[in-house]
């Protein structure tokens, strides 16, 4: 049974850091692509920073290049997103996803299995 439990969300002020963590179970990484995903009230989920299944492919959204950075621990079946000098406009609920397949996949609708999320609230 596959599962994901994402932790590490919070409220911070503007210019902030966070690292988020997703501790995943029943695959193995090497046969799933990964994703970092969020959704703002009022709007649609999106693909923040996805890893291919081997992590030899990144996809990162341009709004948070430069800032975020995805990294995985195959030791401790685990994926974060480090988060560096946040705005307000990403705030919102944070995703951890999976999906099998060797690919890097950035769609949600292409993720079958999901965490339950954690808020991230970028405010002075």
């Amino acid at each position: 049974q596959v599962q994901l439990v994402e932790s590490g969300g919070g409220m911070v002020q503007p210019g902030g850091s966070l690292r988020l963590s997703c501790v995943y179970s029943g695959f193995t990484s090497d046969d799933y692509a990964i994703g970092w995903f969020r959704q703002a009230p009022g709007k649609e989920r999106e693909a923040v920073s996805c890893l291919s299944s081997w992590a030899d492919n990144t996809y990162y959204a341009d709004s948070v290049k430069g800032r975020f950075t995805i990294s995985r621990d195959n030791a401790k079946n685990a994926v974060y997103l480090q988060m560096n000098s946040l705005k307000p406009e990403d705030t919102a609920v944070y995703y951890c996803a999976a999906d099998s397949g060797l690919i890097l996949k950035v769609t949600p609708k292409w993720y079958e299995y999901w965490g339950q999320g954690t808020q991230v609230t970028v405010s002075s």
